[in-house]
């Protein structure tokens, strides 16, 4: 668990470790201050010594964790809540080793979609070169050789061509214009607001759609199963499990359900009414409900539908490699044909 120099948060990697460290301590029968003198003692670097050292500090005066979590403004509103509970219930140990699976789900989530995006764009982008050099510095060299001989470039070579010169006489504008995109990518990535709009464009696409609905289950039947096994009610465990959803559209569902359950539908009934599930996981919550096991169903649910979106990205990026492959070299061997068999004709006549 290594802190970062002025961050909001700690990294989802940065809280599996450190909820993994504080269970096994705590399942060791050593005490919350101890364990934190301990892991004070090992810290690798200043950042996180002084992170820790701040948590002693706290768990010192108040003697609880929780408030000495919040108290550093690096951890998320979530694990300060879900600490509380653990150590008002007895089960802070169970609660710390479930956020830390949980925080290591959402690290493997996050890698999966990381890699999605960054593959497409490194070929997006090395396409863009290959195609702009063949218009700015090889069309030009064959327009050469066309005057030698007496011709003009016509057609869909010529358009190449004017599109070549373009991109030249222009390169300040183009150059202008990439680093606005660019600046609208990281507004998209970075900002809430950005985020917020992403979202709601990617619902328009049926990839994106479903990859981020399944996120939006995953995280949500995450943090249920958590609130459940620590003994909440299944409204106060819906309250918290909605605090970390971070679509809109699937939260809209979330206040749905727990409406309904506020007018005495019970749990599976309303993840039904509100399609939050539907089909077989449908019918498996509404039995989990009868049997008792809603806790269990829904971290096997969480597991499933990481696997389900680690299958989906697999598939999405295999199919992409080719696609791309395929597309560039479509491109480039067009605008090549485009002016060579011209060129072997006229050789030919010669």
């Amino acid at each position: 668990m290594e802190k970062k120099a002025r961050q909001d948060t700690l990294s989802n990697l940065e809280l599996s470790a450190f909820c993994e460290q504080m269970a096994m301590v705590l399942k060791a029968g050593i005490s919350v201050i101890e364990g934190i003198s301990i892991m004070k003692e090992d810290a690798q670097t200043p950042q996180e010594k002084e992170l820790l050292s701040m948590i002693y500090e706290k768990v010192q005066e108040t003697g609880t964790l929780a408030p000495a979590l919040k108290e550093t403004e690096v951890f998320p509103e979530y694990i300060c809540k879900m600490t509380q509970i653990g150590e008002e219930t007895g089960t802070l140990d169970d609660v710390l080793a479930s956020l830390e699976r949980h925080y290591e789900r959402q690290e493997a989530i996050s890698r999966s979609i990381r890699s999605a995006l960054t593959y497409p764009l490194i070929m997006i982008g090395m396409m863009a070169l290959v195609i702009v050099v063949l218009l700015t510095r090889v069309m030009p060299v064959f327009q050469q050789v066309f005057r030698q001989l007496g011709m003009e470039m016509s057609g869909f070579s010529r358009g190449a061509l004017l599109l070549g010169n373009a991109l030249s006489r222009y390169a300040a504008v183009f150059g202008i214009v990439i680093f606005i995109l660019v600046l609208l990518l990281i507004w998209f990535v970075k900002t809430e607001s950005g985020r917020a709009k992403l979202e709601e464009v990617g619902q328009h696409f049926k990839f994106f759609r479903e990859i981020s609905d399944k996120m939006a289950i995953c995280r949500f039947t995450g943090g249920l199963s958590l609130t459940l096994k620590s003994g909440l009610t299944p409204e106060r465990g819906l309250e918290l499990a909605d605090e970390l959803n971070e679509n809109r559209f699937f939260g809209e569902k979330i206040s749905s359900c727990r409406k309904m359950m506020e007018e005495g539908s019970s749990m599976s009934e309303a993840f039904r009414q509100t399609k939050i599930f539907t089909g077989a996981y449908a019918r498996m919550a509404d039995i989990a409900g009868r049997t008792g096991v809603m806790d269990e169903m829904m971290g096997k649910l969480s597991d499933q539908m990481e696997d389900e979106i680690d299958e989906k990205i697999g598939s999405f990026i295999s199919m992409l490699e080719p696609t791309l492959v395929i597309l560039l070299s479509v491109i480039v061997g067009t605008i090549l044909l485009s002016v060579m068999l011209p060129l072997l004709g006229i050789l030919a006549g010669l």
